[in-house]
């Protein structure tokens, strides 16, 4: 074609056009190919062209595909919703499915608010969140984030529902230990609660490891045990946002399972379906819904292609595939290897000031400086540059950046396949080395780097 009618992420920009996947890999039309290190948007998790879920797709499509949800139900929608009932925590068994993370996050909202009127708690409907963290692109969704630059643009649009600070262990106060950081950190949705009112107070929303501001950061031990603890004092939901850590991404079912804590709410995307169909789900507290249930008995939520037959089998086949191949326990075991090979690179080359991640989730930050941990202004584009080189020699990674106030902080995301090989994380180490590399003495040749 002469020109593409097509709005692309970048305006004006030549993309290559994809040919085909298989596993971890992907090829373009010319023939070349790539790791899909960063799993696309953190999506692709039981890799590319499995068998498994391409029969279930097929084989769906030959009954059904689209139902529209006010009218039926499907076989494939029951199993799915009683598959994810197994795997969630506490009573987290009912499942609204959506088509987005976005879509999920605000449905969370919606829920919270509309519990709270049901129980003649009308002025309960305030949500807050953090800054550095990224629930979703829709108006409901951006006001739970706290993602300034992804905000920026529609402010006089937007709630005001990032309050307080997300744990950052990296950049922590000097002299003080992990556990008190993150007790301090914790400590401040008490505050923030305090001063809007627990009457006015529905829900509270974090990222069991914060994703897209800040490249996979891990919170302290203690800290989600604490938040449970607020949350139950003030009579304050929780919602899990796992869109990014759903799903065995992080070496459990649930991000938020390994610290024992179980939320009321946990919204899904992502991983649920590993790409294979736009698929998301809000899963659901037996409280919630009973307290609807004896009240209007309607959810005030909903959209055309929710819980349509078609996503809702090929969603159960991705999870039957994670079971069948023990992907969680494979998540963790070849994530904390790719967590050591980062660490190594951490170590031997100057431009990176942190390594850190949880199961197959991992995240690099950029610095000028790693004594002083000084970042880079954005304008300087190191996360950029990085993901450029990388792209150009073979490999796919992931940006994180602004996370510091969205006037810094450099950061990729590195999340394969869940079904990924040491022997092929040895592969990708080599490429991202060498990106980095190929960056870091550019940055040296202008004197940017200390």
């Amino acid at each position: 074609m002469e020109r593409s009618y097509v709005i692309k992420p970048e305006l004006g920009k030549n993309y290559p056009v994809i040919s085909h996947g298989k596993g971890i890999y992907l090829y373009d039309k010319e023939g070349k190919r790539y790791i899909d290190g960063s799993s696309g948007a953190v999506t692709a998790s039981i890799g590319h062209a499995v068998d498994e879920v391409v029969e279930a797709m097929y084989a769906q499509g030959k009954e059904v595909s689209f139902a529209y949800r006010s009218h039926f139900s499907s076989d494939a929608v029951e199993q799915l919703g009683a598959k994810l009932a197994e795997w969630a925590p506490g009573s987290l068994n009912w499942t609204f499915f959506v088509s987005s993370g976005s879509e999920a996050t605000e449905t969370a909202q919606k829920i919270a608010i509309q519990y709270w009127q049901e129980k003649g708690k009308s002025t309960k409907n305030r949500i807050i969140s953090r800054w550095m963290s990224y629930h979703g692109i829709t108006m409901g969704a951006l006001s739970m984030s706290g993602h300034v630059l992804r905000r920026k643009r529609f402010v006089p649009l937007l709630e005001d529902y990032p309050a307080i600070t997300g744990p950052y262990p990296y950049r922590k106060p000097e002299g003080m230990s992990l556990e008190e950081y993150g007790l301090q950190c914790a400590n401040e949705l008490e505050t923030a609660i305090l001063r809007v009112g627990p009457d006015q107070v529905a829900a509270f929303i974090a990222e069991p490891v914060i994703g897209a501001t800040a490249g996979a950061v891990v919170p302290p031990d203690g800290y989600f045990q604490r938040i449970r603890e607020i949350c139950d004092k003030y009579d304050v939901l929780f919602i899990a946002d796992e869109v990014m850590t759903g799903v065995g991404r992080t070496g459990k079912a649930f991000g938020v399972d390994h610290w024992g804590v179980v939320p009321d709410m946990i919204t899904l995307g992502k991983g649920m379906s590993a790409g294979y169909t736009p698929m998301a789900a809000t899963i659901v507290s037996e409280e919630i819904i009973e307290t609807i249930t004896k009240g209007t008995g309607l959810i005030m939520a909903g959209h055309t292609y929710s819980a349509n037959p078609q996503s809702a089998a090929v969603s159960l086949a991705v999870l039957n595939y994670v079971e069948k191949h023990h992907l969680i326990q494979k998540s963790a075991e070849q994530g904390a290897y790719l967590l050591q090979r980062l660490q190594e690179l951490a170590e031997e080359l100057p431009l990176i000031g942190d390594a850190r991640g949880l199961g197959m989730l991992c995240g690099l930050e950029f610095v000028k400086n790693k004594q002083t941990k000084e970042p880079f202004e954005l304008s300087k584009n190191v996360s950029g540059k990085v993901i450029a080189k990388a792209f150009e020699k073979g490999l796919l990674v992931y940006p994180a950046v602004g996370g510091i106030e969205g006037v810094a902080g450099d950061c990729v995301i590195l999340a394969p396949p869940l079904t990924i090989t040491k022997e092929e994380i040895d592969e990708l180490i080599s490429i991202l080395k060498a990106a980095i590399e190929s960056v870091q003495q550019e940055l040296q040749e202008q004197a940017l780097i200390g």
